[in-house]
């Protein structure tokens, strides 16, 4: 049977967009009951009105709350301003601002429109803003006062609305937009209302950029279906209800604060407690207060607290029940000393943009005995088993499906996939080769008892170091550089060498009180690694590029390591 008359056959039974021959193919079935993203906005209205919904805190500790019917009424209000100012439906705004509540209502009041979305992460360049917001074709920018001076700097043709500026708009107009949007919300969805929405579960969402190191980023086109079906699928897995808290300490200019933080307890009926940022000193009070049941973290956040050492018996835990923890490289070494140093569980977990956020997690209900297993034991933390709305599967080079313990591609297909790269034919013709998304991820899977397959991501297959011909993952020095005592953070780097093409090098965070050597580094890798994968050199710094998720990077380290590009290194017998 042709591939392409199989891909298309399987179609018939899963939902998900898909790339064959250049040509889009559209979803057939919904996993969801929702018809766009304003018809769950309305059935929580209608539910739960007097509930709370989202609790902000800013970086100074103030805290600002609504319930949902006023924060859905101010969404409405959102969504029928931007109808004013002449948008329809798949316009592109963009959104310039840190975590705040203004930018939850933003998001939320722009779908309700069914308008698009495209997030600003206000650490990138000038340059990459302006690429961006030029790429996606962005009309309109919210931005926060702050940030106002680097929009207008870019001299891009759009209309910037200052939120403070809005903010008063918004007001001045209160009774036309609550008596179109919320008193009577049959009129707000009738078809015959200028001011409704036609949106669909197919309509684009987000257009989130991928923060590559080289070139200009790529943009993850997200549907409202992509939203709501993860939201739906994470909320099962971790046995979400209503009421349940959520706490976001992440960004919410990408998918894993946006998704896993807002848009899943808004599926669900929970509650949001939003932060402006992270606040190690702060971090297990405000769960007490809030009673939160979920954090999402990364990594980097998990090292943050083990080095605050938080005496947690102060507080009232009760309501807590564990971390979601991805979007990094989480090591065992991490994992084993969080897990064993505060008593709490990690359920690592596993996404892309391009997945819309999870794609897989650990089993919440594996035994203590079992969690520890697939955590510790097979020289990575486990990422887990696929969630229902996705497949997930490991190739070899010729897009052939490997046995388990084999290393190849991680490929993903299912409901969560992207619609595809924004205005990016090659990409997508690449990512989607057979019908599956290319992940770039390298990994492996095991099988349990019951015969379930928990995956492991070794690395990004570019982040590979090459040398000598033989591929060698990062993540597995990260792990035994990371086990040295003194080491606060260190990364393992490919650097570029006349002898073996790329030769491995260390970088490293030390503690303060810290008095290791670079020989005493070298001297405890050579003790736990062969030669080939040891690293040759070592050089210290006073911090790691990361992301704004927490993902090292480190193409941006490779220059430090340029003096040694000549040199042989030879084992010492």
């Amino acid at each position: 049977m042709d591939k392409n008359v199989q891909t298309l056959l399987y179609l018939q039974h899963q939902a998900h967009s898909v790339f064959i021959d250049g040509t889009l193919i559209m979803p057939t079935n919904y996993l969801v009951s929702e018809n766009n993203i304003l018809a769950l906005l309305q059935t929580r209205l209608q539910e739960q009105p007097n509930e709370p919904y989202i609790t902000f805190y800013d970086t100074a500790g103030n805290s600002q709350s609504l319930t949902y019917e006023a924060f859905i009424k101010k969404c409405f209000q959102t969504a029928n301003y931007l109808k004013s100012q002449g948008l329809i439906e798949e316009d592109r705004i963009a959104t310039v601002s840190h975590n705040h509540l203004e930018t939850v209502i933003q998001y939320f009041g722009a779908w309700c429109a069914g308008i698009t979305v495209v997030p600003i992460n206000v650490g990138e360049t000038p340059e990459r803003i302006r690429y961006i917001l030029e790429n996606a074709g962005v009309k309109l920018a919210f931005v926060r006062d702050e940030y106002l001076p680097l929009i207008q700097s870019l001299n891009y043709d759009m209309t910037i609305l200052p939120t403070s500026g809005f903010q008063a708009t918004i007001a001045e107009h209160s009774d036309e937009f609550f008596q179109n949007s919320v008193t009577d919300t049959r009129k707000q969805i009738s078809t015959t209302d200028p001011r409704s929405t036609f949106a669909d579960l197919e309509t684009e969402a987000l257009i989130v950029y991928t923060s590559g190191t080289t070139g200009n980023p790529k943009g993850v086109v997200l549907t409202q279906y992509n939203l709501l079906c993860d939201a739906k699928y994470i909320a099962e897995w971790h046995g979400l209800k209503k009421g349940d808290a959520m706490m976001c300490v992440l960004p919410i200019h990408h998918v894993n604060g946006t998704v896993v933080t807002l848009v899943t307890p808004m599926y669900y009926g929970g509650r949001v407690v939003l932060n402006q940022k992270f606040q190690t000193e702060k971090f297990f009070e405000r769960v007490a207060n809030e009673k939160v049941k979920i954090v999402s973290v990364v990594p980097t956040l998990l090292a943050f607290l083990i080095e605050g050492d938080i005496d947690t018996s102060q507080y009232d835990l009760s309501t807590f029940s564990h971390f979601i923890c991805g979007a990094g490289p989480l090591t065992v070494e991490l994992a084993a000393k969080f897990e064993d140093r505060y008593k709490m569980k990690i359920i690592h977990g596993y996404g892309l943009s391009e997945t819309t956020c999870y794609s897989c997690y650990l089993p919440i209900d594996l035994s203590e005995e079992e969690h520890k297993r697939m955590m510790r034991q097979y020289g990575f933390p486990s990422i887990g088993v696929p969630l229902a709305c996705n497949e997930m599967a490991i190739w070899n080079e010729r897009g052939e499906k490997v046995r388990a313990g084999w290393r190849g591609e991680i490929v993903i297909r299912g409901h969560n996939v992207m619609k595809g790269y924004y205005n990016n034919q090659e990409a997508n013709l690449k990512a989607f080769e057979k019908g599956w998304f290319h992940s770039g991820d390298e990994g492996f899977f095991q099988q349990d008892e019951q015969g379930r397959k928990f995956f492991f991501i070794t690395g990004r297959l570019k982040e590979l170091i090459i040398r000598g011909g033989v591929n060698i993952s990062p993540l597995e020095i990260d792990e035994v550089l990371n086990r040295i005592k003194g080491v606060r953070a260190a990364i393992a780097v490919g650097f570029e060498n006349d002898w073996y093409g790329e030769e491995v090098g260390a970088l490293v965070q030390l503690l303060p009180d810290a008095e290791l050597t670079k020989e005493d580094i070298l001297r405890q890798c050579a003790e736990k690694l062969p030669f080939s994968k040891q690293p040759k050199v070592v050089v210290f710094s006073d911090e790691i590029p990361v992301t704004s998720t927490g993902k090292y990077q480190r193409n941006k380290v490779k220059h430090l390591f340029e003096a040694w590009k000549s040199v042989q290194f030879k084992e010492s017998r």
